[in-house]
């Protein structure tokens, strides 16, 4: 479904910016900083969003040379994490596997205004708008497996032939909210997924690898009861794990030198 939503949007913003590349154009630069909250979507939480939510933060640089387009640059921290205890499955609670990751993510987006908008401006003073690009992540899944919080990754929790990378690429996309709060200031929300391409952000994914004997509680089975069985399903290698940050922007208005600014 997001992906389709995706999709959808970046339709819109091909059709739009054709139509608008008449419009006038200027120079602005902006500093800005972001705080809200980061979740995840994946084998721990399949389907709901918002849910176990933790602090974010993060920081960028906008370049705006049109009313409808900006161009962002910038870096994003977040924590994500699940936990089976607390899902109302019962295969979930049985299954007893919690995780959390920090996540350090830059990115570079493209946005696109629904209406035109300017910080200082004022007759374009708010606009809705969508943003999409690429970004790269860190993230280094953990869990406390009896002796405090320790990275699972090289544990190799579901029989693996080598560890998954640190390092990834993402896509993000989403859409949010941003208005004029002085000649110089602006505030904004946002919500945005991250596409991954990894099904290890909680490091479940596939089945269980082969198990003692006695099935008793090890770093790969967690079950209440020591109910896994060697070859049974873990979690779900058909889908991919996304991560999501959500919150408020604020951003001031760089000055610049007369000769670089354009009015209209």
């Amino acid at each position: 479904m997001l992906k389709r939503t995706f999709l959808y949007l970046l339709c819109f913003v091909a059709v739009s910016c054709f139509a608008q590349s008449r419009k006038r154009s200027f120079r602005q630069k902006e500093i800005g900083f972001f705080g809200g909250a980061a979740y995840y979507i994946g084998d721990l939480n399949p389907r709901g969003h918002f849910l176990f939510s933790s602090p974010a933060a993060g920081l960028y640089l906008r370049l705006t040379n049109h009313y409808r387009y900006a161009f962002r640059f910038g870096f994003n921290y977040g924590q994500i994490y699940g936990d089976d205890s607390k899902s109302k499955e019962a295969d979930q609670q049985e299954r007893n596997i919690s995780f959390k990751s920090k996540v350090y993510e830059l990115s570079s987006l493209a946005e696109f205004n629904f209406v035109d908008y300017r910080i200082g401006h004022d007759r374009h003073r708010f606009t809705m708008f969508l943003f999409a690009g690429l970004g790269a992540y860190f993230f280094d899944p953990q869990s406390n497996i009896g002796n405090g919080y320790q990275s699972l990754r090289n544990i190799h929790t579901e029989g693996q032939s080598k560890s998954y990378a640190k390092y990834q690429i993402s896509v993000p996309f989403g859409v949010g909210l941003k208005w004029n709060v002085g000649d110089r200031c602006g505030l904004g929300i946002e919500w945005g997924p991250r596409r991954t391409f990894t099904d290890y952000l909680d490091d479940v994914s596939g089945s269980y690898p082969d198990l003692p004997a006695e099935g008793g509680n090890s770093y790969t089975n967690r079950t209440k009861n020591g109910s896994a069985t060697t070859g049974s399903m873990r979690g779900n290698p058909s889908t991919k794990d996304w991560y999501f940050y959500y919150g408020i922007n604020f951003n001031v208005k760089l000055r610049q030198r007369k000769g670089n600014v354009c009015h209209g």
